[in-house]
């Protein structure tokens, strides 16, 4: 059990105490103190009971820090307001706690998903496009999501849903006969099959005959016509070397590519399962199902045409996951205007029997559906859009932070050679755009600018980066000069409030990654590792490590080495990098 945990356990046993068996089925929190000039933790939650046994809640919290000897993790219990029950820890269990928390691995993370699978389905380009600034922030938030789940000893499966099948692979491979030489087919590449592409969808609405020919060789390839599925699996094949780059760029890795393409074959038995079930019904030539009832619009699964859209792929999509990896959950990272598309297709599954949306326990251990989906990224003058210009490719916006970033490296560390420069520039400038965006609760809007994105101090990553840095810089002078440390033979002290605040936060890790990964918000973590920051600054502008007596600087030496594993481990969780050296 973490800190709060052990906490919450005993008060509950005096709350059992105090009021009998009616508080035995109180759940009992205790959390960090809103304001530690009255106490480290405190406890809200006297008002259920109160009413349950219809006394004031002062009473009962008054006979609650009564109720049992203090046992030596507590200092003091006071009870404040109308009920609320602070706790002051006592020092040497403190510095207890956070030891074992040191040694032990990832900082405490806690093993809580451990036999539980999840997968999570993120980034999904399409094919034949570049990747673009619209992709970073589903790449960056999925990533966190992952990194999380796994600390956390999920069986994690990161499948990248690629847009590899669809109407606009008849006008790409109509366009490829069409516009491009022999020459440029050869030396085929993403950004050549993209101009071709808007070459070949401006003729489609400039002539219907060139539109019907497009709509011919899109019907031979979902067909099977074997000239066809070789020219669309090249472009598929391009394609995923291209965005790979950009992944392993970023360091973003995936257990799976599963496109549209590979659920093509089961759609047409996913549909008929729909209508045995009475779900889908013909209207107009097409199949629905009626969601008038659960609030929603119909739900499209078969168009009039015969051709099937994203809701009956994603229905046949969690059908085969299910059968395959039977996860406990599935989690889609998208941006906010996906909401009402997976939550029809959700209760689709759901009527169907295959999945829930919610995270109550079903009789059959049915997986639950989570949509995580976040705010739009904007320009300053309004979204982006291909047609007119104004998309940034990522690679662009990557170059582009690595330049500003090797700027600043090659100014304060002149003496680097260019190697190390440009690999330490890499790690900043690509730190600072992920920060840029996981700071942010997934759900804002954010409006890009390079100034934002690429800030290099506030609540930034290249600050948080830094701050590590400057801990393992502080430790390597320790190092030199009063030799190497075994720092689990350091006796801590926490002789100062902000001795104490500093441990108290570091105590708030494990919790914090469990609510970040639980809540889908990295932010959370973020939120927490410039908030230690920020404390560590403070103590270390307070507290003299170096020139302090022997006791006193392995102690706070060891503080600092603690200090230094949670940001390595929270900003690794974040998929940002920790050099030693900035």
């Amino acid at each position: 059990m973490n800190t709060e945990q052990q906490l919450a356990t005993w008060l509950k046993s005096a709350f059992i105490a105090a009021c009998g068996e009616e508080a035995s089925e109180l759940s009992i929190r205790v959390t960090p103190a809103t304001d530690t000039k009255f106490g480290d933790f405190q406890c809200n939650d006297i008002m259920p009971l109160a009413k349950k046994l219809k006394k004031p809640p002062r009473v009962i919290a008054e006979a609650v820090v009564q109720a049992l000897p203090l046992p030596p993790s507590i200092q003091k219990l006071e009870v404040a307001g109308p009920g609320f029950i602070n706790l002051t820890v006592n020092p040497t269990w403190l510095a207890e706690q956070v030891a074992a928390l040191s040694a032990a691995p990832r900082f405490g993370i806690p093993k809580e998903g451990e036999g539980k699978t999840v997968i999570i389905d993120y980034s999904s380009p399409n094919a034949a496009k570049a990747m673009h600034i619209g992709h970073i922030r589903s790449t960056v938030i999925g990533n966190a999501i992952d990194r999380l789940y796994r600390a956390l000893g999920y069986q994690v499966i990161a499948d990248n849903h690629l847009g590899d099948w669809g109407t606009q692979f008849g006008i790409l491979i109509q366009g490829y006969r069409t516009f491009l030489t022999e020459e440029e087919r050869a030396a085929l590449t993403v950004e050549s099959l993209e101009r071709m592409y808007v070459q070949s969808y401006n003729r489609t609405q400039e002539d219907p005959a060139y539109l019907e020919s497009c709509k011919a060789e899109l019907v031979k390839l979902q067909q099977g016509d074997p000239e066809n599925r070789a020219i669309w699996q090249r472009f598929v094949t391009i394609s995923l070397d291209e965005f790979n780059r950009v992944y392993k760029r970023l360091d973003v890795g995936f257990d799976l590519y599963r496109g549209e393409s590979f659920y093509n074959d089961i759609l047409p038995e996913t549909i008929s399962l729909l209508q045995e079930k009475g779900l889908a019904v013909e209207s107009e030539g097409a199949l629905i199902v009626n969601l008038e009832a659960d609030g929603m619009p119909i739900c499209m699964v078969r168009k009039s045409d015969g051709g099937f859209n994203y809701a009956a792929t994603d229905i046949a999509t969690v059908r085969n996951r299910v059968t395959e990896f039977t996860p406990d959950r599935i989690v889609y990272v998208t941006d906010e205007r996906q909401q009402l598309h997976f939550k029809q297709f959700f209760k689709v599954c759901e009527k169907l029997g295959i999945a829930t949306s919610s995270l109550l326990p079903s009789p059959s251990s049915l997986p639950h559906l989570e949509h995580v989906w976040f705010g739009l990224m904007r320009l300053p003058e309004g979204t982006f859009s291909t047609r007119q210009g104004n998309v940034i490719k990522l690679d662009a916006l990557l170059d582009e932070a690595v330049s500003r970033a090797l700027k600043i490296v090659q100014e304060s560390n002149p003496t680097m050679s260019a190697e190390e420069q440009r690999d330490l520039s890499e790690a900043i400038g690509l730190g600072a755009i992920k920060y840029a965006d996981l700071s942010h609760d997934p759900q804002t809007l954010i409006v890009f600018t390079w100034e934002k994105a690429l800030a290099l101090e506030g609540n930034s990553g290249p600050y948080l980066q830094y701050a590590y840095a400057r801990v393992c810089s502080l430790l390597d002078k320790a190092a030199d000069q009063f030799g190497k440390l075994d720092m689990n033979t350091c006796v801590l002290r926490l002789d100062t409030p902000l001795e104490k605040e500093l441990v108290l936060k570091l105590l708030q890790f494990p919790g914090t990654v469990s609510r970040a990964a639980e809540l889908y918000r990295p932010n959370v973590l973020a939120d927490y590792l410039f908030s230690l920051s920020q404390i560590y600054s403070s103590f270390y502008q307070q507290s003299p490590v170096l020139k302090s007596e022997s006791d006193i600087r392995n102690s706070r030496l060891r503080l600092c080495f603690m200090v230094a594993q949670a940001l390595q481990e929270g900003l690794t969780l974040l998929g940002i990098r920790t050099p030693r050296r900035i």
